[in-house]
């Protein structure tokens, strides 16, 4: 009887497995589409600014207009236009993941990281502040998307030192989360927000700097202590069994060649590919379809450098790349949810009804209401620049009517437009991450969900300071 019981009790417990990722994400697209029946549409007057040089959207002057809701029968068109619209950051993905398969199997980054770990076994307290420190100070003036191509090398360093894949990901991706969400220089969130508000450009930087410091102790205190758990035990890793197939599938991983002077060469082409993305990105202007192209060339050279003919580059490139199909089609599924939205006309008045309910808020709580709004706009709107241009000229005339600073209004926008992209399936970012690095969207959350409950409660006690201080002087 007690074993029956016990075969029941295990049978219901399969029941309620976390559903797949796709299903996820479809349940979002459905959810969307269904909303656009039942929110009424609405849109704000809006107009062209040169000094900003974008749309905004004249917070006085909303209207309802008729509902235009989205057939469920018209998902799958809109499913396909998301990947027409998701085509650059889906071709990267792929790309990324064909060229680091060539560099992998030159043996470069096994026969470099071997050494790294051996001068600095045992320190995770200075390797992980490290590399999250490097990554949060590089996304102070870019977006994280830019640093996909480096997941992987980060994922074989944590894992040379004894930890999974997610240490490896979180210093990249968690490092650049914070230099981007804090919003220090970042000019297309903070730039366009303070424009819109009439503020002198990255002025308040202090007070923000000061966020990011806090947020990169609090962070690295919660990578460290993960790392040392699944390094003293590796079944407590959330990948374990992932990790299991990764090792594998790479028999040889534990048996590293001496470094020859064509390692060095290998490494080399690397290094300048990726010193060629970061200059590009900050002097030309250089876009994702810049980036993936000089993923190909480091694919190519690299490969040659490292000994290798043009169907073995070829072999290899097909290899990588079919393993990120999965996550690849994850970020061309789930934009259509915005997309849903926006054919909708509900998306402004989603955001007049948050504007509007922030005034019943006390006083000392309505920065912390505009960052939580922040966060529910940013289900919808995935865009930084977009959400700003969208909601920041509804929050500063509610925060200049209700006393709360123009740039607390701001931070609560970097911060409710920031931090949420690592927990959204919707996000690029994040799910373009998570895809190179094969780790689940499931996985990541049974991860990511404490540390996003520190991220939101430190950002509630920071804008609390902020109001308390006046932080301004705007």
């Amino acid at each position: 009887m007690s074993q029956t019981n016990k075969e029941i009790k295990g049978k219901k417990l399969k029941k309620f497995s976390f559903p797949h990722t796709y299903v996820i994400i479809i349940c979002i697209i459905l959810l969307a589409t269904f909303l656009t029946y039942v929110i009424p549409a609405g849109q704000y007057e809006r107009v062209k600014d040169e000094a900003v040089g974008k749309t905004i959207v004249i917070a006085d002057q909303f209207q309802y207009i008729d509902n235009t809701p989205v057939s469920f029968l018209d998902v799958p068109s809109k499913i396909v236009d998301s990947f027409n619209s998701s085509s650059s950051i889906i071709f990267i993905i792929l790309i990324v993941g064909g060229a680091f398969q060539v560099i992998i199997s030159t043996g470069v980054f096994q026969v470099f990281t071997t050494k790294l770990t051996k001068k600095f076994a045992g320190n995770e307290n200075i390797i992980i502040p490290a590399f999250t420190t490097i990554f949060a100070l590089a996304c102070t003036t870019m977006g994280v998307n830019t640093f996909i191509g480096f997941a992987p090398i980060a994922i074989i360093l944590a894992r040379s030192m004894g930890f999974d894949a997610i240490v490896g990901v979180s210093m990249v991706m968690l490092g650049g989360a914070i230099g981007f969400s804090t919003g220090t220089l970042n000019p297309y969130s903070t730039g366009v927000a303070q424009t819109i508000a009439e503020l002198p450009l990255f002025s308040g930087i202090g007070f923000r700097f000061a966020s990011l410091v806090i947020y990169l102790i609090i962070t690295n205190i919660y990578i460290i202590r993960y790392a040392r758990k699944v390094r003293n035990n590796p079944e407590s890793s959330i990948v374990y069994n992932l990790e299991q197939k990764e090792k594998s599938e790479d028999a040889n991983m534990e048996e590293f060649p001496d470094v020859e002077s064509r390692h060095y060469v290998v490494l080399a082409v690397v290094v300048a590919c990726f010193g060629l993305i970061m200059y590009g990105g900050a002097k030309w202007g250089w876009k994702t379809n810049d980036n993936s192209a000089m993923f190909i060339w480091m694919a190519v050279l690299g490969g040659f450098a490292g000994g290798m003919g043009p169907s073995r580059i070829a072999t290899e490139f097909v290899k990588g790349a079919k393993k990120l199909v999965f996550g690849a089609m994850i970020i061309g599924i789930a934009r259509s949810a915005s997309i849903i939205l926006t054919d909708g006309n509900i998306l402004d008045t989603v955001v007049k009804s948050l504007a509007g309910a922030l005034m019943n808020m006390p006083a000392a709580l309505r920065a912390v209401g505009m960052f939580l709004s922040q966060i529910i706009v940013n289900c919808f709107i995935v865009s930084g620049s977009g959400q700003a241009a969208v909601t920041m000229p509804i929050m500063i005339p509610v925060a200049d009517l209700v006393g709360v600073t123009r740039q607390t209004a701001v931070l609560a926008f970097n911060f409710g437009d920031g931090f949420s992209n690592y927990v959204l399936p919707t996000s690029s970012a994040l799910m373009g991450m998570l895809a190179i690095s094969n780790i689940p969207y499931d996985r990541w959350m049974k991860y990511m969900g404490k540390l996003f409950g520190l991220w939101v409660a430190t950002g509630v006690v920071i804008l609390l300071a902020a109001y308390v201080v006046g932080y301004g002087p705007f």
